[in-house]
């Protein structure tokens, strides 16, 4: 298992007077399947530093943060309007790092083995090494997940950490956008980066919730729920 820390919580900085903050973001064209390593690092800066990037991964696009930074949260959750009892997602680079940030048995583990990397994501209860600010209040759950995409691996892998994540839905659209450039142009004052890796995927992961007795498909999504056959 690894031995990565989650940053330490970052002091709130002074309240930004509005989500103009950012003058406008910038805007990488990455190669979708071999992402160039200079432009990983440079993303991977912009996050390090408080920033609130748009990505690509295997189910659609995704909005991602620092985990340990306390603007940045409230900035991702602001870009969607959720409030602190939606589950928020860790995109992990492997089992060993959700077991980091998871309390997961062996059921649950297998059944996390069979299903990553893949367009599942698991709600799950927290380790201490999360921040409860990103647990659900009550249930001290987190959504977690392996994704199977090069750009996003890339980013964690140069990160050598989770990734604090959101479906990148629009306000006011049923469905995420598969176009960077649409992000773009709606998000770039509220944005620090977008990633475009090409068309992407509108349909969301398939959430299953394993904190009971028995599996639970919160959102069939992306992930085929013919996997889980013979498990609920």
């Amino acid at each position: 298992m690894r031995g990565c820390q989650i940053p330490a919580p970052v002091a709130p900085k002074q309240i930004f007077q509005s989500q103009s903050h950012i003058a406008v973001a910038q805007y990488f064209t990455i190669h979708p399947t071999h992402p160039q390593h200079r432009l990983i690092v440079q993303a991977t800066r912009i996050i390090r530093d408080g920033g609130v990037i748009a990505y690509p991964t295997d189910s659609c696009y995704a909005f991602g943060c620092q985990t340990g930074d306390t603007e940045a949260l409230v900035r991702l959750r602001r870009l969607r309007d959720l409030d602190e009892r939606h589950h928020l997602t860790l995109m992990c680079r492997d089992l060993s790092e959700i077991a980091t940030y998871a309390r997961v048995d062996n059921v649950q583990f297998r059944l996390l083995k069979a299903l990553t990397p893949g367009s599942y994501t698991f709600i799950l209860e927290g380790t201490r090494e999360l921040p409860r600010r990103i647990l659900h209040p009550r249930r001290k759950t987190i959504g977690l997940r392996v994704p199977d995409h090069p750009i996003a691996r890339a980013l964690l892998e140069e990160l050598d950490g989770p990734l604090l994540s959101a479906t990148a839905m629009l306000q006011g659209e049923e469905v995420p956008p598969s176009d960077a450039q649409e992000i773009r142009q709606r998000l770039e004052h509220q944005l620090d980066l977008v990633l475009d890796g090409g068309p992407c995927g509108v349909e969301p992961t398939t959430v299953i919730d394993l904190t009971g007795d028995a599996i639970v498909v919160v959102r069939a999504g992306k992930g085929d729920l013919s996997a889980l056959s013979g498990r609920t």
